[in-house]
């Protein structure tokens, strides 16, 4: 009689009882950790579902499962699935090396001969983890868009925030609207969880509330930080500074240090960082009621200013003229002359709105984006470089 075995995915021959099918100490976790690097992005597989594939016992499968949520390498799904997926530092699990050995040969000792002294191996220190590579060519963003790279430090700003992570050194990213803060976030980190900031963020906003279920209870459901923690991912923070501080005190200790939190509402709940978590802030100085205090600015231990680059927007097929109408009105805020100037969103707006419409409807569109207390002098300077017609849109007669 044939029977018909399920084939591992990890591509390890189907287990068979007996001692000889025994797994050197440490194997079955790594199988798992590679079972589960398999998986489509988020999808998460069950003790059960992962023993059939790999053919194993589902006590001995839910054991390595735990044991590499409780090391970090594994993030657990929780209720209703009861399942299990990778997280950042899954990949590095799954391709550790087997800690020990088990044979299945008796050992056979010979008493005229005593064994030959050993000389103990000094242990290996913790290997030192390889740097970022230097990134300089497009990088694409989770949404499609492509960012491109610009120098920073000796490098470029997407190598120095990912080198800057993996030192777990807090940054924050500050300059005016548009200037692409949150697109070089998400060029350096495609594993980012993004929490947008405003006056009205509250605590729950972060760590999570009780939420009411179909059966008429209320159960809690945590929030985007400590997904971020539990999973070892990027969690920026946009916006930073227009979250009341005793909200954002909640931040604190996986910012100097601690590497967990502790969420009253839910019994004390604590939250531990999982290796790879990691806090980035974004920082809009002249928006009103942004403010940096002392006790936030200290926990960022590297600031990075974020301009607009007027030379990469003429490069990436913005009209010039809309170049010149940035760079003359930069001039201007820099004098103080004006508070507004035309950042690279909106030079993107105009580069897509000539393209849809045409190129004198985009110039007028850069009139009307302007504040109302600046907008005499944006449509000046628009006007003496793209034509003394040039007008904000407006719906005009009926046809």
């Amino acid at each position: 009689m044939t029977t018909n075995a399920t084939t591992p995915a990890t591509g390890t021959a189907p287990a068979a009882p007996g001692a000889a099918n025994r797994l050197r100490g440490g194997e079955l976790r790594r199988m798992v950790a590679e079972l589960l690097t398999q998986q489509p992005r988020n999808a998460g597989l069950t003790a059960g579902a992962a023993a059939r594939l790999l053919n194993r016992s589902s006590g001995a499968v839910l054991n390595a499962l735990k044991t590499l949520v409780a090391r970090g390498e594994a993030a657990y799904m929780g209720q209703p699935s009861r399942a299990y997926r990778a997280n950042a530092s899954t990949p590095t699990a799954a391709a550790a090396a087997v800690i020990g050995t088990r044979t299945t040969e008796p050992a056979t000792a010979t008493a005229a001969t005593p064994p030959a002294p050993v000389t103990p191996k000094r242990a290996p220190g913790p290997k030192k983890p390889t740097a970022p590579a230097l990134v300089t060519a497009p990088v694409r963003r989770p949404g499609g868009q492509m960012y491109h790279p610009r120098k920073l430090a000796g490098s470029s700003d997407v190598t120095v925030l990912r080198r800057l992570r993996q030192n777990q050194i807090p940054s924050l990213l500050y300059g005016p609207p548009g200037t692409g803060k949150t697109s070089l976030v998400e060029a350096a980190f495609g594993d980012a969880v993004t929490l947008p900031g405003d006056s009205d963020t509250t605590v729950d906003d972060i760590v999570g509330g009780y939420v009411p279920t179909p059966g008429g209870t209320y159960e809690f459901a945590h929030g985007p930080l400590v997904t971020a923690m539990r999973e070892g991912r990027a969690f920026f923070i946009d916006d930073f500074t227009l979250i009341p501080a005793p909200v954002l005190a909640v931040v604190y200790p996986v910012m100097d240090g601690r590497g967990h939190i502790t969420i009253k509402t839910n019994n004390w709940e604590r939250v531990d960082a999982a290796p790879g978590f990691y806090v980035v802030g974004g920082h809009n100085p002249g928006v009103h009621g942004a403010v940096l205090s002392p006790a936030l600015a200290s926990r960022f231990r590297v600031k990075i200013q974020v301009t607009t680059d007027y030379d990469l927007a003429a490069r990436i097929g913005v009209d010039p003229k809309a170049v010149r109408v940035a760079k003359n009105l930069a001039a201007r805020q820099t004098k103080g002359e004006i508070g507004w100037a035309p950042q690279m969103r909106e030079l993107l707006a105009f580069k897509d709105t000539a393209a849809a419409l045409d190129t004198i409807t985009a110039a007028g569109n850069l009139i009307a984006a302007a504040p109302e207390e600046d907008q005499d002098i944006v449509a000046d300077v628009v006007r003496n470089i793209f034509g003394a017609h040039v007008t904000p849109l407006a719906v005009g007669e009926q046809f």
